[in-house]
């Protein structure tokens, strides 16, 4: 048996017919076809399905679907802003942050997240935002830099790739 759900996902409205046992993140990848949120554990343990709901950081894939009605979800897919990279997803990409890429959507859900709460976060509330999601392929350095990196090219309201250059110039002259 379905259900016709409406949702907010990534600032427009949708409807969808589900199955009444899905979480969300079955809705999001297989009801809506966004699948930028990685189906892992499927027990919250890794984090590869995190999203936004509400502006704070979830497991899709432990959250029933029917929890998500009447709020904001947004996606790995809503945070670019347009056809233009998000600065974080600019910022992951100079760092070399993302590896095999599975763990990615969910890591940069969290960073924005938290990125949308503070524009200066110390490394070790980076950590502790990050602390749901696991990476497999990295030893979280350069997932940890991207993030740093996102953060002041936000605050300066500058381009990711500008920040770091002036970065590695600063760096180069000592």
């Amino acid at each position: 048996m379905k259900d016709i759900l409406t949702l907010n996902v990534n600032g427009d409205e949708v409807e969808v017919g589900v199955p009444t046992h899905w979480t969300l993140l079955e809705t999001l990848r297989y009801g809506l076809g966004l699948t930028g949120s990685k189906q892992g554990c499927d027990k919250g343990d890794c984090g590869a399905c995190t999203v936004l709901v509400d502006g704070e950081a979830h497991l899709s894939c432990i959250m029933p679907v029917y929890e998500a009605v009447g709020h904001e979800v947004t996606t790995v897919e809503g945070i670019a802003d347009g056809p233009r990279p998000h600065p974080l997803q600019d910022a992951f990409d100079l760092c070399g942050a993302a590896q095999c890429g599975f763990c990615t959507p969910g890591i940069l859900a969290s960073a924005y997240g938290l990125l949308s709460h503070t524009l200066e976060p110390s490394r070790g509330e980076i950590q502790e935002a990050l602390s749901g999601n696991l990476c497999r392929c990295t030893g979280y350095t350069k997932i940890l830099d991207a993030v740093e990196l996102a953060a002041r090219a936000l605050r300066e309201n500058r381009p990711a790739d500008e920040v770091l250059e002036e970065l590695r110039e600063t760096a180069d002259a000592t």
